[in-house]
């Protein structure tokens, strides 16, 4: 009886150290995180672009890691708030890097990424901006793409080139623009001026306003003095809806187009009445479901568009979409190359057919946007909500 019980307590204590030795096994297979660095502006006068983008990327993250992470290792999002400030966006991309982060996703703004450029470059880090402006990726100096920079929005030339494009088509050759002074109003006025030639469009008034300008009737009545048919309102701040309220206070009845920096329904309905009619070249993940069943992008933007709504309770943006774009593209380069940022930057720039939000992208080492004119839609304003434009 007693070598029995022996015999039964050997048993228990030797399936104990079994089922020890299995759970050690088990957690020494448990994998270092792929840490990625975000700099969105999710505070600040830049926060309808930043916060869409700092929730898609959550959401994005736990998608990832949902579904096992990437290879086995869990994501991990080191998230910095920029607050729309270049220098603060700099000091935060020097610390996402001493934390050892494979990559960065932002910042939201061109401003900032302009200012982060130098330091990932001479970092020798991967870089995916979500910002417009082409000289973010394209070095004027040396005419050619800068080495670890990428970004997922439209071109700000690309948008230029729509915009002129649909004048031409209706008649207009004189051509008022107003932008704002941030690097994204900046970088946009001169494409405006760059490609106006190009299109036979004479800029017969250049004004611009600050993010803290509450009062553009000044800028406007000039243009309304002049022999413009039309006004082109470059910005991302809320002040761009200024000029649409100023301009129908002043009964200026000429066509606005606005750039892709509006696509954001609170612009829409902060302007109220006087956002109607605006046209504008954008992102389809606004019209989503206006789409062809069988549009290459349609499953991906109708999917991202409910997610994110039902989640927070307001309409989609493109902004959020460009987080969704590069944190995407980051993802993949690690899937298919592990965490070798040389392998990953080569994944990046040779990358063909990746259907994003913004368009279907085809990096190349001459390109490092990957979208073309095509990737843009031109959009209007009816009754508050965003429409394809169809005359």
């Amino acid at each position: 009886m007693v070598k029995r019980k022996l015999l039964i307590l050997g048993g228990v204590l030797l399936l104990g150290l079994a089922l020890s030795v299995n759970g050690f096994a088990k957690k020494a297979e448990v994998k270092e995180p792929y840490k990625i660095g975000c700099l969105f502006a999710f505070t600040g006068p830049a926060s309808w672009l930043g916060e869409p983008e700092r929730r898609t990327a959550v959401w994005i993250e736990n998608k990832v890691n949902k579904a096992g992470g990437i290879n086995g290792h869990p994501l991990k999002l080191l998230i910095e708030d920029t607050k729309g400030d270049p220098t603060a966006a700099v000091l935060a991309a020097k610390k996402l890097l001493k934390e050892g982060v494979l990559a960065i996703v932002g910042p939201s703004t061109s401003g900032e990424s302009m200012a982060v450029v130098p330091i990932m470059e001479e970092a020798e880090q991967i870089l995916v901006s979500c910002a417009a402006a082409e000289a973010i990726v394209h070095d004027p100096k040396t005419d050619k793409e800068r080495k670890w920079i990428f970004k997922t929005p439209q071109k700000d030339s690309h948008v230029v080139q729509r915009i002129y494009g649909h004048m031409k088509k209706s008649g207009i050759i004189k051509v008022a623009i107003i932008t704002d002074t941030t690097g994204f109003g900046a970088q946009g006025r001169e494409q405006l001026k760059k490609y106006a030639p190009e299109f036979g469009i004479t800029i017969v008034s250049d004004e611009t306003y600050g993010p803290k300008d509450t009062d553009l009737t000044p800028q406007l009545t000039k243009i309304k003095g002049t022999e413009a048919q039309a006004i082109v309102n470059w910005s991302i701040l809320p002040a761009q809806t200024t000029v649409m309220k100023n301009r129908i206070q002043l009964g200026i009845t000429i066509p606005l187009y606005q750039s892709h920096g509006f696509g954001n329904t609170k612009y829409a309905a902060a302007a109220g009445e006087a956002a109607e009619g605006v046209i504008f070249p954008c992102g389809r993940v606004l019209v989503a479901e206006s789409l062809n069943k069988k549009h290459p992008q349609k499953k991906l933007l109708v999917e991202y568009k409910k997610a994110y709504e039902s989640q927070h309770k307001e309409d989609v943006s493109t902004f959020g979409g460009h987080a969704l774009d590069a944190l995407n593209l980051v993802v993949a380069a690690l899937k298919a190359s592990g965490p070798d940022k040389d392998k990953m930057r080569s994944f990046i720039e040779n990358k063909k057919g990746f259907v994003g939000t913004g368009g279907i992208f085809n990096f190349s080492p001459t390109d490092h946007t990957g979208l073309g004119l095509d990737s843009l839609e031109m959009l209007t304003v009816k009754k508050g909500k965003f429409d394809l434009y169809k005359k």
